[in-house]
């Protein structure tokens, strides 16, 4: 299609482009002849208004040695000479060349009578030597000079009629062109039109199949143009593969919701919650009723937001309430072997972000960071702003890891093999409703700390998540 596109294209541009070419070289042309004549004639005008009258008068005060000479008026000669020199560079027509000559001529002969005119020995051989060569010569060259203006004007106006006339040719032969280019462009287009629409409409007709659900592969329609026939080809290729994408997406489903309910069953451990009973009942022999009680709660709480009335999805406010009563339960535990520190602003709390995602975070700290050393450690748990993402970070300074075990780690969650406490689900829950470019990071240094890094993107709970697939 593109190869018809394109002699489609060359039927009307070529013709017309020549034609255009050739008028804007012609009228290129004679504009530039008719600007150089006008502007022969303006300055031809503007030198005879004075020159004679100029001359005559200074060449008068010279010999009358009057108060008001200034000398002889060598540079208005010579400045008429150099003019009648440039017109005679610029001039075609026979007649004008003769006339500027002879006021070329004439300005040299001017020279030499005004030289001679010093020679004179009485005022009145003076005079008369200004009488007759000074006032005659003047009146020669103004006279040709009128001559070389009405040579010059007859030319321009012959001109002007001949551009007319060359435009009303080229207008003729453009009609021409462009009526036989119209002729040559309805005969082409109705040939290819019967092409191209007879397939498309097949084409059409068959999306029209499938929106409606049929998804049974049939023969591709034949058409000449090749992107059509590759358009349909794949369009048969599409049905073909549409029930695998759909199986596909269903697999994803079952994916996501498989580690929903495995993340959900890891919170719900057996042993947290046999422990943080023992802890309460603990409390209770001991006769700390308040502690017990906040326990409870502490406890209620937890659960609840594990549940979350069955959403998958929820507030990063939420999500800081259930990690802090999962703290607070284990900061019981703990006693002064643990602190903990939950730093999220206010700004933030809108925003969404997969269930149960830092919970599985902070009891790695735990487990694996602040339980294996004999010091005090503290857990802090903050939310960065990052303009189109959010850093949700966990971090401890309780054993570390070696380089190894750390890289092990880092290879297990890329892989998905079981790693730390629920650590390889919430990487690849984040990267099922969001993508591979968010999820989990891991950096950690023995005896210094460990520091687990979640990146989600910043959407609102209103806002639709984007489930890569």
């Amino acid at each position: 299609m593109r190869g018809v596109l394109h002699r489609l294209i060359a039927v009307i541009l070529v013709p017309m482009s020549i034609v255009i070419a050739i008028l804007i070289g012609i009228l290129c042309w004679y504009s530039f002849q008719y600007r150089t004549i006008l502007q022969n004639v303006t300055a031809a005008s503007a030198f005879n208004q004075n020159f004679k009258s100029d001359v005559d008068l200074k060449m008068f005060y010279y010999v009358s040695d009057s108060a008001y000479a200034t000398g002889k008026p060598m540079d208005e000669v010579e400045n008429a000479r150099a003019l009648a020199q440039r017109l005679l560079e610029q001039t075609t027509e026979k007649e004008s060349i003769d006339s500027i000559e002879s006021v070329r001529d004439l300005c040299e002969t001017l020279e030499n009578r005004m030289i001679e005119i010093d020679n004179a020995e009485t005022y009145d051989e003076g005079m008369t030597q200004l009488e007759n060569n000074i006032y005659i010569l003047t009146d020669l060259i103004q006279t040709f000079m009128y001559d070389y203006l009405y040579y010059e004007s007859v030319h321009l106006s012959e001109l002007q009629s001949e551009i007319t006339r060359q435009v009303e040719y080229i207008i003729i032969t453009i009609g021409i062109v462009f009526a036989i280019v119209i002729v040559g462009i309805l005969l082409y287009v109705s040939k290819i039109t019967e092409k191209i629409t007879t397939p498309l409409t097949k084409l059409a007709g068959r999306v029209e199949d499938i929106t409606r659900g049929d998804f049974e592969v049939k023969e591709p329609v034949q058409a000449e143009e090749i992107e059509i026939q590759t358009l349909s080809n794949g369009f048969e290729e599409m049905v073909g593969k549409l029930n695998s994408l759909i199986d596909e997406n269903k697999r994803v489903e079952r994916r996501k919701r498989h580690a929903q309910l495995e993340l959900l069953q890891a919170q719900i451990n057996p042993h947290f919650l046999y422990n943080t009973l023992d802890t309460i009942i603990w409390l209770i022999e001991a006769d700390k009723k308040q502690e017990s009680i906040n326990m409870v709660s502490d406890l209620s709480d937890f659960f609840r937001f594990c549940l979350s009335r069955g959403r998958d999805i929820i507030s990063l406010q939420e999500e800081e309430r259930h990690v802090l009563s999962y703290l607070a339960i284990q900061k019981i535990r703990y006693q002064d072997r643990m602190d903990y520190e939950v730093n999220i602003p206010e700004s933030l709390y809108p925003y969404s972000v997969p269930k149960l995602t830092l919970q599985p975070l902070v009891e790695n700290s735990i487990y694996h960071g602040i339980k294996l050393q004999r010091e005090k450690g503290k857990i802090v748990v903050e939310a960065v702003d990052l303009d189109d993402k959010i850093e949700l970070t966990v971090r401890d300074n309780g054993a570390g890891m070696t380089e190894e075990r750390l890289q092990e780690m880092r290879t297990a969650i890329i892989n998905g093999e079981k790693v730390g406490f629920g650590l390889r689900t919430v990487h690849e829950r984040i990267q099922l409703l969001f993508g591979e470019e968010y999820g989990l990071t891991i950096s950690s240094s023995q005896g210094v700390g460990t520091t687990i890094t979640a990146l989600i993107p910043k959407q609102k709970q209103d806002e639709k998540v984007i489930i890569n697939d």
